[in-house]
Protein backbone atom coordinates (compact mmCIF):
# COMPACT_ATOMS: atom_id res chain seq x y z
CA UNK A 1 0.00 0.00 0.00
CA UNK A 2 0.92 3.63 -0.37
CA UNK A 3 -0.31 6.49 1.71
CA UNK A 4 0.14 10.20 1.02
CA UNK A 5 0.18 11.88 4.42
CA UNK A 6 0.64 15.28 5.97
CA UNK A 7 2.38 14.44 9.25
CA UNK A 8 1.01 11.54 11.36
CA UNK A 9 3.91 9.09 11.35
CA UNK A 10 1.70 6.55 13.19
CA UNK A 11 0.46 5.44 9.78
CA UNK A 12 3.86 3.86 9.19
CA UNK A 13 2.76 0.99 11.44
CA UNK A 14 -0.23 0.30 9.19
CA UNK A 15 0.95 1.04 5.65
CA UNK A 16 3.92 -0.43 3.82
CA UNK A 17 4.89 2.96 2.41
CA UNK A 18 4.13 6.44 3.71
CA UNK A 19 4.87 9.69 1.90
CA UNK A 20 4.91 12.84 4.01
CA UNK A 21 4.66 16.14 2.13
CA UNK A 22 5.64 19.47 3.62
CA UNK A 23 6.32 23.00 2.37
CA UNK A 24 8.72 23.82 5.21
CA UNK A 25 12.25 22.35 5.32
CA UNK A 26 12.32 22.95 9.08
CA UNK A 27 9.27 20.73 9.61
CA UNK A 28 10.90 17.91 7.65
CA UNK A 29 14.08 18.35 9.68
CA UNK A 30 12.14 17.64 12.88
CA UNK A 31 9.98 14.85 11.43
CA UNK A 32 10.34 11.30 12.71
CA UNK A 33 12.55 9.21 10.43
CA UNK A 34 11.46 5.62 9.81
CA UNK A 35 12.46 3.19 7.03
CA UNK A 36 9.06 3.16 5.33
CA UNK A 37 8.47 6.93 5.45
CA UNK A 38 9.64 9.16 2.62
CA UNK A 39 9.43 12.94 3.04
CA UNK A 40 9.07 15.30 0.11
CA UNK A 41 9.49 19.07 0.18
CA UNK A 42 6.74 20.37 -2.09
CA UNK A 43 5.60 23.78 -3.25
CA UNK A 44 2.30 25.20 -1.91
CA UNK A 45 0.96 25.25 -5.48
CA UNK A 46 2.03 21.87 -6.83
CA UNK A 47 1.19 20.93 -10.41
CA UNK A 48 -0.03 17.49 -11.44
CA UNK A 49 3.33 16.94 -13.15
CA UNK A 50 5.17 17.77 -9.90
CA UNK A 51 2.77 15.55 -7.97
CA UNK A 52 3.53 12.61 -10.25
CA UNK A 53 7.28 13.24 -10.20
CA UNK A 54 7.75 13.87 -6.48
CA UNK A 55 4.89 12.13 -4.70
CA UNK A 56 2.95 9.39 -6.48
CA UNK A 57 1.62 8.24 -9.83
CA UNK A 58 -2.02 8.48 -10.80
CA UNK A 59 -4.45 6.16 -8.96
CA UNK A 60 -1.78 4.57 -6.75
CA UNK A 61 -2.58 5.93 -3.28
CA UNK A 62 -4.89 4.24 -0.77
CA UNK A 63 -5.22 7.07 1.74
CA UNK A 64 -4.66 10.83 1.95
CA UNK A 65 -4.68 12.34 5.43
CA UNK A 66 -4.50 15.96 6.52
CA UNK A 67 -4.22 16.96 10.18
CA UNK A 68 -5.23 20.47 11.35
CA UNK A 69 -4.25 22.04 8.03
CA UNK A 70 -6.87 21.71 5.30
CA UNK A 71 -8.51 25.04 6.15
CA UNK A 72 -5.35 26.73 4.78
CA UNK A 73 -5.44 24.94 1.42
CA UNK A 74 -6.58 26.07 -2.00
CA UNK A 75 -9.30 23.43 -1.86
CA UNK A 76 -10.28 23.16 -5.56
CA UNK A 77 -6.64 22.62 -6.54
CA UNK A 78 -5.99 20.25 -3.65
CA UNK A 79 -9.08 18.16 -4.35
CA UNK A 80 -8.06 17.80 -7.99
CA UNK A 81 -4.75 16.38 -6.77
CA UNK A 82 -6.44 14.07 -4.27
CA UNK A 83 -8.82 12.70 -6.90
CA UNK A 84 -5.88 12.19 -9.26
CA UNK A 85 -3.66 10.17 -6.87
CA UNK A 86 -6.30 8.11 -5.03
CA UNK A 87 -7.17 4.63 -6.22
CA UNK A 88 -10.69 4.52 -7.62
CA UNK A 89 -13.29 3.93 -6.40
CA UNK A 90 -12.28 3.13 -2.81
CA UNK A 91 -9.32 5.42 -2.11
CA UNK A 92 -9.97 7.40 1.07
CA UNK A 93 -9.37 10.97 2.18
CA UNK A 94 -9.44 11.66 5.92
CA UNK A 95 -8.99 15.14 7.35
CA UNK A 96 -9.40 16.32 10.91
CA UNK A 97 -9.09 19.36 13.09
CA UNK A 98 -9.00 19.85 16.81
CA UNK A 99 -10.86 22.70 18.43
CA UNK A 100 -10.30 24.66 21.63
CA UNK A 101 -9.07 22.97 24.82
CA UNK A 102 -11.37 21.81 27.59
CA UNK A 103 -10.08 21.69 31.17
CA UNK A 104 -12.87 22.15 33.70
CA UNK A 105 -15.79 24.50 34.32
CA UNK A 106 -13.71 27.17 36.05
CA UNK A 107 -10.82 27.31 33.58
CA UNK A 108 -13.11 27.04 30.56
CA UNK A 109 -15.19 29.95 31.86
CA UNK A 110 -12.08 32.14 31.71
CA UNK A 111 -10.96 30.72 28.38
CA UNK A 112 -14.20 31.27 26.44
CA UNK A 113 -14.30 35.10 26.52
CA UNK A 114 -10.52 35.17 26.07
CA UNK A 115 -10.90 33.12 22.87
CA UNK A 116 -14.14 34.52 21.45
CA UNK A 117 -13.58 38.20 22.37
CA UNK A 118 -9.96 39.03 23.20
CA UNK A 119 -8.21 36.92 20.56
CA UNK A 120 -10.94 36.88 17.90
CA UNK A 121 -9.77 39.97 15.94
CA UNK A 122 -6.35 38.41 15.43
CA UNK A 123 -7.40 35.07 13.95
CA UNK A 124 -7.30 34.53 10.19
CA UNK A 125 -10.74 34.06 8.57
CA UNK A 126 -9.96 30.39 7.85
CA UNK A 127 -10.02 29.72 11.59
CA UNK A 128 -13.83 29.83 11.43
CA UNK A 129 -13.76 26.53 9.54
CA UNK A 130 -12.10 24.97 12.60
CA UNK A 131 -14.53 26.67 14.97
CA UNK A 132 -17.32 25.11 12.88
CA UNK A 133 -15.65 21.70 13.32
CA UNK A 134 -15.10 21.38 9.54
CA UNK A 135 -18.88 21.13 9.19
CA UNK A 136 -18.98 23.92 6.59
CA UNK A 137 -15.82 23.02 4.67
CA UNK A 138 -16.38 21.91 1.08
CA UNK A 139 -15.84 18.13 0.95
CA UNK A 140 -16.88 16.61 -2.41
CA UNK A 141 -16.44 12.92 -1.58
CA UNK A 142 -18.66 9.90 -0.97
CA UNK A 143 -19.34 8.32 2.44
CA UNK A 144 -17.14 5.33 3.19
CA UNK A 145 -18.80 1.95 3.54
CA UNK A 146 -20.86 1.77 6.72
CA UNK A 147 -21.21 5.55 7.12
CA UNK A 148 -24.27 7.63 6.28
CA UNK A 149 -22.27 10.81 5.66
CA UNK A 150 -18.74 12.17 5.43
CA UNK A 151 -19.01 13.72 8.91
CA UNK A 152 -17.80 15.58 10.80
CA UNK A 153 -17.47 12.75 13.32
CA UNK A 154 -16.62 13.55 16.93
CA UNK A 155 -15.49 10.19 18.31
CA UNK A 156 -11.93 11.20 19.12
CA UNK A 157 -10.09 13.39 21.58
CA UNK A 158 -6.49 14.33 22.29
CA UNK A 159 -5.62 14.38 25.98
CA UNK A 160 -2.51 16.07 27.32
CA UNK A 161 -1.47 16.63 30.93
CA UNK A 162 -0.37 20.23 31.45
CA UNK A 163 0.53 22.65 34.17
CA UNK A 164 -0.52 26.27 33.87
CA UNK A 165 2.72 27.30 32.19
CA UNK A 166 2.24 24.58 29.59
CA UNK A 167 -1.29 25.87 29.01
CA UNK A 168 0.07 29.39 28.49
CA UNK A 169 2.72 28.01 26.12
CA UNK A 170 -0.06 26.45 24.06
CA UNK A 171 -1.84 29.83 23.87
CA UNK A 172 1.40 31.58 22.89
CA UNK A 173 1.77 29.11 20.00
CA UNK A 174 -1.42 30.42 18.38
CA UNK A 175 -1.02 32.34 15.14
CA UNK A 176 -3.49 34.83 16.64
CA UNK A 177 -1.20 35.42 19.62
CA UNK A 178 1.76 36.05 17.30
CA UNK A 179 -0.31 38.37 15.11
CA UNK A 180 -1.38 40.33 18.17
CA UNK A 181 2.24 40.59 19.35
CA UNK A 182 3.28 41.89 15.94
CA UNK A 183 0.63 44.59 16.31
CA UNK A 184 1.84 45.52 19.79
CA UNK A 185 -0.97 43.77 21.66
CA UNK A 186 -0.28 41.38 24.55
CA UNK A 187 -3.26 39.04 24.86
CA UNK A 188 -2.01 37.44 28.08
CA UNK A 189 -2.21 40.55 30.19
CA UNK A 190 -1.52 40.49 33.91
CA UNK A 191 -5.27 40.54 34.57
CA UNK A 192 -5.92 37.63 32.19
CA UNK A 193 -3.06 35.61 33.66
CA UNK A 194 -4.37 36.20 37.16
CA UNK A 195 -7.88 35.10 36.15
CA UNK A 196 -6.48 31.91 34.64
CA UNK A 197 -4.25 31.30 37.66
CA UNK A 198 -7.14 31.68 40.08
CA UNK A 199 -9.34 29.28 38.10
CA UNK A 200 -6.51 26.79 37.52
CA UNK A 201 -5.56 26.57 41.21
CA UNK A 202 -9.13 26.38 42.46
CA UNK A 203 -9.05 22.60 42.86
CA UNK A 204 -5.52 22.48 44.29
CA UNK A 205 -4.18 20.38 41.40
CA UNK A 206 -1.25 21.98 39.56
CA UNK A 207 -1.39 19.53 36.63
CA UNK A 208 -4.55 18.87 34.72
CA UNK A 209 -5.74 16.76 31.80
CA UNK A 210 -6.48 19.10 28.90
CA UNK A 211 -8.80 17.68 26.25
CA UNK A 212 -8.84 18.74 22.61
CA UNK A 213 -11.93 17.43 20.76
CA UNK A 214 -11.16 16.12 17.26
CA UNK A 215 -13.57 16.39 14.35
CA UNK A 216 -13.06 14.07 11.38
CA UNK A 217 -14.26 14.31 7.78
CA UNK A 218 -13.75 11.09 5.87
CA UNK A 219 -14.83 10.00 2.42
CA UNK A 220 -13.90 7.89 -0.56
CA UNK A 221 -13.08 9.16 -4.01
CA UNK A 222 -15.63 7.05 -5.89
CA UNK A 223 -15.22 7.31 -9.63
CA UNK A 224 -14.42 11.04 -9.62
CA UNK A 225 -12.01 11.93 -12.38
Amino acid sequence: MKSLVHANFQLSGIFENVIGTETSPKQIEFATKLPNIRYELTSPAMSIAELEQNVAAQSTVDLVTIAQAMHWFDLPQFYNQVKWVLKKPNGVIATWCYTVPEVNVSVDAVFQPFYTVDSDPFWEPQRKLVDNKYMTIDFPFEPVDGADSTGPFDRFVIEKTMDLEGYFSYIRSWSAYQTAKDKGVELLTENVIENFRRAWNEDGQSRKVVRFPIYLRIGKVGNNI
